[in-house]
């Protein structure tokens, strides 16, 4: 790809000034609105290891209540690991757990009243959720898998509404 296409397919991307550099994308003219997002991913396990985290007996304690614990503070924390995420100020995270068979589903929802939207911090709390999962368990089970992880609904701001297909 010569440096003009290249160029050219940074500009279709917001994080990137016209002469290719990353950059803040400036917010200050959108008005304010209710935003809100929700993400979730899988973590998958030995049954043995699902049935320590399901009894409430793993060494380390409380697993999945660490693990919302952690995701929420992460959420929380998101524009000081992703370098052009702006601060937000949240208004609402909530974090939950579901124990399938030989995995654990996290689902979090982030939400907040401003100029852009809370995507990155609910795919931030869904990560560090499951990451403190495998911290807490990999005594245990070193080949757990993370995987799924995705923006599963969005609301507010200039596109408004969507779901996941």
């Amino acid at each position: 790809m010569s440096d003009n296409q290249e160029k050219s397919e940074l500009r279709n991307l917001n994080h990137f000034d016209a002469g290719g550099q990353a950059h803040m994308v400036d917010v200050g003219g959108k008005a304010a609105t209710d935003r809100m997002a929700r993400a979730s991913g899988l973590i998958t396990m030995k049954a043995a290891t699902l049935a320590l985290i399901a009894s409430g007996t793993a060494r380390k304690g409380d697993v999945l209540g660490v693990a919302r614990v952690a995701a929420i503070m992460a959420a929380k924390r998101t524009s000081d690991l992703i370098p052009l995420c702006h601060p937000l100020a949240l208004t609402r995270v909530t974090v939950d757990f579901v124990l399938q068979e030989n995995s654990v589903l996290c689902t979090s929802q982030v939400e907040t009243v401003g100029q852009t939207g809370v995507e990155m911090e609910a795919l931030m709390a869904v990560q560090t959720g499951l990451l403190t999962i495998y911290d807490m368990c990999k005594a245990v089970d070193r080949g757990m898998v993370m995987g799924g992880i995705k923006v599963v609904e969005k609301k507010g701001g200039k596109s408004g509404h969507w779901v996941a297909d």
